[in-house]
């Protein structure tokens, strides 16, 4: 593979992710908070809550590299085994590093871990470890991370003030515009803003659509506002009215990449016209439920609650 086939596969958001404070696109009051972090020099144990895409292990990340603190990131949807504890977070945490400086472990996606084993151990770690360590955890909902482990921690939420869209907005816009230039990406301004629009906050979705996008058409245009990478809801509604279920499973395979949060959000906004008025208080009930459900795949829960769904719901 040349070197200019390389470059084409790197993904963008590792690529282009801030690697300074200053850099990310923040509301003001967390901006300053981190801020006033870095300028301390001291990092105490974080607790980042909000939604996919909007910034907080690139914070994360940030503020151990602005610290010249040493850190691993340990992702915690795929390594939520008590095992990860005990063997990889112990052992880095309980290790010197080689500048002396405090280490930093980065549980990203901590809302997965057991409330069971894994997350009442950590609260034992973190107390062990705490003059060398410090704990940095990121959920997309904090509600899924157990009291003891909320108490230890700042709690930072990554909510965008409406005084500020705005202008979060328009920083988002222009850091685009830079990445697509020095990718030499040729772009419709107004088609591009409309993208930026309906994506932000997440900015991770918004880089990986137009990515996909760019290598498939060499080019961004209004053909992005309909690109096969959003989710299809209606056509998913189809295949449960008709009890069409092997249908509905290869529809999950196929958003698996999807946060699951996003399609749940997708049917509570869509319940109107597919099912009968009167069914929608149960949809609701039924949708909240799994959407505060902690498992190991995401999958079955996902193909759990839309069996449930179509078994109680009246449809239109």
């Amino acid at each position: 593979m040349s070197n200019s086939q390389e470059r084409e596969h790197i993904v963008w958001m590792e690529k282009y992710r801030p690697r300074k404070i200053d850099d990310c696109i923040l509301p003001k009051k967390l901006k300053d908070t981190f801020a006033g972090i870095v300028k301390s020099g001291e990092l105490p144990h974080m607790l980042f809550s909000g939604s996919a895409g909007v910034g907080k292990t690139t914070v994360a990340k940030a503020l151990c590299e602005e610290l010249d603190y040493t850190y691993i990131l340990v992702n915690a949807s795929d390594d939520r085994n008590i095992d990860t504890l005990r063997t990889t977070v112990k052992q880095f945490a309980s290790s010197l590093s080689f500048n002396g400086k405090r280490k930093v472990i980065i549980l990203d996606e901590a809302d997965y871990l057991n409330v069971q084993s894994f997350q009442p151990a950590l609260r034992g770690v973190m107390e062990e470890f705490s003059k060398n360590c410090s704990f940095i955890l990121t959920c997309n909902f904090r509600n899924k991370i157990i009291d003891p482990l909320q108490s230890r921690c700042s709690v930072k939420e990554f909510k965008i003030p409406k005084d500020e869209r705005k202008t979060l907005i328009e920083a988002c816009y222009k850091r685009i515009v830079k990445i697509l230039d020095a990718e030499n990406v040729d772009y419709d301004g107004k088609a591009l803003a409309a993208i930026v629009v309906k994506y932000f906050p997440d900015f991770r979705r918004l880089l990986n659509e137009l990515q996909a996008f760019s290598m498939q058409h060499g080019k961004i245009d209004e053909g992005i506002l309909s690109f096969s990478g959003d989710i299809n809801i209606s056509k998913l509604f189809k295949f449960l009215k008709e009890k069409d279920f092997a249908e509905v499973r290869q529809w999950i395979v196929e958003n698996l990449d999807n946060d699951s949060a996003i399609i749940y959000r997708k049917l509570y906004d869509n319940l109107k016209g597919v099912i009968k008025s009167s069914s929608i208080p149960d949809a609701i009930r039924i949708i909240a439920k799994y959407l505060n459900t902690v498992s190991p795949d995401d999958e079955i829960t996902l193909m759990a609650c839309l069996i449930e769904l179509r078994l109680t719901l009246e449809f239109v």
